[in-house]
Parts: C-alpha cells; sequence; structure tokens
C-alpha cells in the first residue's frame, strides 16, 4: 500500500515546508519502497508527497504525483480502481489521451 503526505496553508504568505513533507514521506519508505515524489504549487501553499508501491503500472511514468497532461491538476491517490479499464476505454471513446496504464490516471 502506498503512502500519501500533503501541507497546505491557507495563509498566502506562509509557505509550507518541501523538507517536512520528504520528512513525512520517508517515514512511510515501507509503505511506498518503489518510488517517491514530491510536487509543489506554483503559489507555494500546496505540497503533495507520495511514496509508491508499483502494482499495476510499474513504469516511471505512472509515478506520482501525478499531473495531468496540461499540467493544470495534480494528485496523489492511494487505493484501486477495480473498473479502471472499463472506465479508462469509457473515456478514450470521449477522446481523452492517456500516457500511462495506471488506474491513478483513469481517476
Amino acid at each position: 500500500m502506498c503512502g500519501i503526505a500533503g501541507v497546505f496553508s491557507l495563509n498566502p504568505s506562509i509557505h509550507p515546508s518541501r523538507e517536512r513533507v520528504k520528512m513525512m514521506t520517508d517515514v512511510m519508505a515501507h509503505r511506498g519502497p518503489d518510488g517517491e515524489g514530491i510536487w509543489s504549487g506554483k503559489m507555494g501553499n500546496v505540497i503533495l508527497g507520495h511514496r509508491r508501491l508499483s502494482i499495476i503500472d510499474l513504469s516511471v511514468e505512472a509515478g506520482q504525483p501525478m499531473s495531468s497532461i496540461d499540467h493544470r491538476y495534480h494528485i496523489i491517490f492511494n487505493g484501486e480502481i477495480y473498473n479502471y479499464k472499463e472506465l479508462r476505454e469509457e473515456l478514450e471513446i470521449e477522446g481523452v489521451e492517456f500516457k500511462t496504464a495506471s488506474d491513478t490516471e483513469v481517476l
């Protein structure tokens, strides 16, 4: 099972620490030994951290935090979508393009 962490500041003048999120994800290394990632927003008030346990898509491209193709949306996810293949097929019919085979990208 993966591990996720994040910090968010409602005060735009207070910027959370990437180092703090790194410390948080390091503590969860046993939950996600296959990779790690940290993303921070442009304004600096949001930082997301992830420890990865690769199960569905083992590629580096499926690592998290994951960003949408246009980099507008960002996600960290801990779980499994059992019907993600069917959902993916429906989205592809609607014209959605995917760069991985992961259930996170479908979400």
